[in-house]
């Protein structure tokens, strides 16, 4: 059990430090608009990266996970609500997986 705390010990000073460094290392403002644009950009990476794996294995069949993550697709470029885009998509991906059975 004491390793436990140990790993999130660890943690805790990878996060600090990940956190930390930047500030500490990087005292002048970034004049660079290639470092800025690609700095402006990386939450969205980040982002795109950790949640797509987990749209495509939600439901039982890659299928309807596909086409609820179209439906979410168009809905989102047509400007529609985040709880409209949200909410289609999760009933398009349910009733596609009804058909699928």
């Amino acid at each position: 059990m004491n390793n436990v705390y140990a790993y999130i010990l660890l943690m805790a000073v990878v996060t600090y430090l990940i956190r930390a460094l930047p500030l500490t290392l990087i005292r002048r403002e970034i004049k660079s608009t290639f470092i800025k644009s690609f700095l402006h950009y990386v939450p969205y990476a980040t982002l795109a990266a950790m949640t797509f794996p987990a749209i495509l294995y939600a439901t039982d069949y890659v299928v309807s996970s596909i086409v609820g993550f179209a439906v979410a697709l168009v809905l989102a470029f047509n400007k529609k609500s985040l709880l409209t885009v949200a909410g289609a998509a999760c009933v398009v991906a349910f009733v596609t997986e009804l058909f699928l059975r």
